[in-house]
């Protein structure tokens, strides 16, 4: 299958060749030229995660220049190796938990493919890489676990100074070896700003061997797409109907994931995009007028972002506001409420849910209670437990993954905003 990019200027490329590259040479995110349709894929045949991510994945490396068939199958089978629950948690109402990876977040499905593919590709190129990523809180996490010790691959984390979770932070800083972290005196807008400055300058990129492990990888967006088919599958078998689909959506990877779902023909009923106080898409979606902001910092720090990177791609998708506003639907929470929706869902349900989760839950609950509805659980819980455990007053089991971090001492470089601060 080819690939483009959103600016058009750039000329068809395969997944694999995309996924090296990145960032396109317009300065573009890469699409496909049309969808496959999974309308006619046979769930009830499909044994597993991996081989359902096999089946949904395939039609997008046929013919490819690096990934074969047997590559696609091995990448599948190491990248997805943790359990992806859909937890029943009222009529109708289910939650999708992403966090069961090893860095206690959904980025792991995306992160994992990505260091998967490229060290398959780097085995038939020889070609040394560097990683470059910008985080608001759990990316850079998963990434650094997904490329630790990975051969021939070094890898540059950029997060926002005081924006992230402590325990994001030592994620972030504790493995060492090929994984160096820099602390942004700025915003999470101003290290996707450094990425994407390093990547247009030429010489530097051609010189470092740049790639990209943020959302802007076609590599991270493709596998996150996967979870939504199964997902909705898995719901329309339980109760008979397609789900509406509620996600906490900060720099729209994870959203655009489901809308290429969405667009191969799933039993999904509608998206929905919960945001926090950073407005940019429920903005949009009333005046038609796109205008990225400045970030907010809140509670739900990793969705702090105000210039959302694949807006591009879902405008690629859905061009015209009015055709935009048939598909996208976007509200936004206040931190207040966030508070509320953490305390509310433990005394009613027992269950606990990040600051990230409620955005989504408390989105159900205004706007769509008692619809067919799947919540997005996008992070584990313990990773804010100064947010979480003095609302619900509990202390959260932490996961293995993370309670073996939290001992090491964290390394970082402190840097301006200036992209060259990092090479």
């Amino acid at each position: 299958m080819d690939f483009v990019s959103t600016r058009g200027l750039s000329k068809k490329i395969t997944a694999g060749e995309a996924i090296l590259k990145g960032l396109a040479e317009d300065g573009g995110l890469y699409v496909p030229v049309k969808f496959p349709s999974l309308v006619h894929m046979n769930i009830s045949q499909i044994s597993s995660y991996p081989e359902m991510a096999f089946e949904v994945l395939a039609p997008y490396f046929e013919n490819d220049k690096y990934i074969t068939v047997n590559d696609l199958a091995e990448i599948c089978m190491d990248a997805f190796n943790f359990n992806v629950p859909l937890i029943q948690l009222g009529d109708k109402e289910s939650v999708l938990e992403l966090y069961h990876g090893p860095t206690a977040a959904f980025k792991d499905f995306g992160a994992r493919f990505l260091a998967s593919t490229l060290e398959k590709i780097i085995e038939k190129t020889q070609k040394e890489l560097t990683i470059l990523v910008a985080t608001s809180g759990d990316t850079g996490g998963a990434v650094a676990s997904a490329f630790h010790d990975k051969a021939g691959i070094n890898v540059k984390v950029l997060y926002p100074k005081d924006r992230v979770s402590e325990r994001q932070k030592k994620q972030l800083t504790v493995l060492g070896g090929n994984i160096q972290a820099y602390e942004v005196d700025g915003s999470f807008d101003d290290c996707q700003k450094m990425v994407k400055d390093a990547f247009m300058d030429k010489e530097l990129s051609q010189k470092w061997g740049l790639t990209s492990a943020n959302s802007i990888n076609l590599g991270r967006l493709l596998p996150q797409s996967v979870y939504y088919v199964y997902a909705s599958h898995l719901f329309r078998s339980m109760y008979g109907v397609n789900p509406n689909i509620i996600i906490p959506s900060g720099n729209v990877g994870n959203s655009c994931a489901a809308y290429w779902a969405f667009t191969t023909g799933v039993p999904i009923e509608s998206i929905v995009l919960a945001v926090n106080a950073n407005k940019t898409i429920p903005n949009y979606l009333e005046t038609g007028e796109y205008k990225p902001s400045a970030s907010i910092h809140t509670l739900a720090n990793a969705m702090d972002v105000g210039a959302p990177s694949n807006m591009e791609r879902l405008f690629n998708l859905y061009g015209d506001i009015d055709v935009f506003r048939q598909f996208v639907t976007s509200y936004s929470v206040s931190d207040e409420d966030i508070k509320e929706t953490i305390k509310k869902t433990y005394k009613e349900t027992s269950y606990i849910i990040c600051p990230h989760t409620a955005c989504a839950k408390k989105v159900y609950e205004t706007h769509y209670k008692n619809k067919p509805s799947i919540i997005v659980s996008t992070a584990h819980p313990a990773k804010f437990e100064t947010i979480v455990e003095p609302l619900i007053g509990k202390t959260i089991p932490v996961p293995e993954s993370i309670n073996d971090i939290l001992s090491k001492k964290g390394r970082f470089i402190s840097v301006s905003t200036n992209y060259k601060d990092i090479f």
